[in-house]
């Protein structure tokens, strides 16, 4: 029988061919800015994909909300038109009350509670993000949050009729506890919310109000450590499927990498965003015994609210978290 001269040819060209097809290209879309630190967290994890499965699965990270709006992510990512995403994880609280967890005040004040709270209640929103065809890969929290002011915060009345930006439901209802009128305005719209005149203060990190330049429109940042909101990277399981064994454990550990570090990224960047703030003119305090009190009643309040809303499974989660700091 005569064997062809083409056949080894067509041999290697048929390897290279499935070697192509095994290689995948995400889009991964975060509402964030180059500028913060969870895209560089982000984009590094990219990166550390990539190296880690020699090009086998590379991520293209979309930043700035340039091509999906953050309201549109998670259903982008639901839908399978990107693979991945990253949100404000309370920005799902109407879906959830265990979204909004990480928004309560008092619940965790420093990054070791929150980070046990993250353990405590992953679980629970592992399971509704897979109901609905997602997988968290990482959570990363932002500074404690505080108070943007344009005179100092001294008087609890203050808050009365106070415009103030607020970036999830719960914020806003913690405004509205404290007599405030909240605004909902993302943060690449902040600048424009203050020069129109839509907002007067602005509850968030010491990270944000760096990063949005807040001193020009600021002058005053009370450090209350409010509550330590998360980011949360996650992928459409299909995607996920679709990898060999081997990239999807690379995957997993370049995530759990990405965690640890954006954790320790979000402490460096509090300490060096507040040294920022205080050499553009920013004076930063904390909160004095009256406007404490009153931030504390609006949390209570805010809590309350929460329980009446939370099921059996998102208020077990909470007390396991409790009952792991008593231990």
């Amino acid at each position: 029988m005569r064997t062809s001269i083409a056949t080894p040819l067509l041999l290697a060209t048929a390897c290279s061919l499935a070697a192509t097809a095994q290689a995948a290209e995400w889009t991964m879309a975060t509402p964030y800015g180059d500028a913060s630190f969870h895209t560089q967290n982000t984009k590094q994890f990219a990166e550390d994909v990539a190296e880690a499965t020699d090009g086998d699965l590379t991520i293209n990270v979309q930043s700035g909300g340039a091509l999906v709006s953050h309201d549109e992510i998670k259903p982008s990512v639901r839908r399978g038109t990107i693979a991945a995403g990253e949100i404000f994880l309370s920005v799902l609280s109407n879906e959830d009350p265990i979204f909004e967890v990480d928004t309560l005040p008092g619940v965790a004040g420093g990054y070791d509670e929150a980070y046990a709270l993250w353990e405590a209640t992953k679980p629970v929103i592992s399971e509704r993000f897979a109901a609905e065809g997602l997988m968290p890969l990482y959570a990363v929290p932002w500074p404690a949050q505080g108070i943007y002011t344009a005179e100092a915060l001294t008087d609890p009345a203050q808050f009365e009729g106070l415009r103030v930006r607020a970036p999830n439901i719960n914020t806003q209802r913690f405004i509205e506890n404290l007599g405030g009128s909240p605004t909902e305005t993302e943060e690449s719209d902040i600048p424009t919310a203050f020069s129109t005149g839509r907002v007067d203060a602005m509850i968030t990190s010491s990270s944000t109000g760096n990063s949005m330049a807040a001193w020009d429109y600021v002058s005053h940042y009370t450090d209350a450590n409010l509550w330590l909101p998360k980011n949360i990277v996650f992928i459409n399981q299909r995607s996920f499927d679709q990898l060999d064994e081997d990239t999807q454990e690379a995957l997993m550990n370049a995530a759990e990498r990405a965690e640890e570090r954006g954790w320790e990224m979000s402490r460096e960047d509090n300490q060096e965003s507040l040294a920022v703030l205080e050499e553009n003119g920013i004076t930063v305090s904390e909160p004095n015994e009256e406007v404490s009190q009153a931030l504390q009643e609006a949390g209570e309040e805010l809590f309350a609210d929460w329980q009446s809303r939370a099921n059996d499974q998102a208020q077990e989660a909470l007390q396991s978290y409790r009952d792991q700091l008593d231990d």
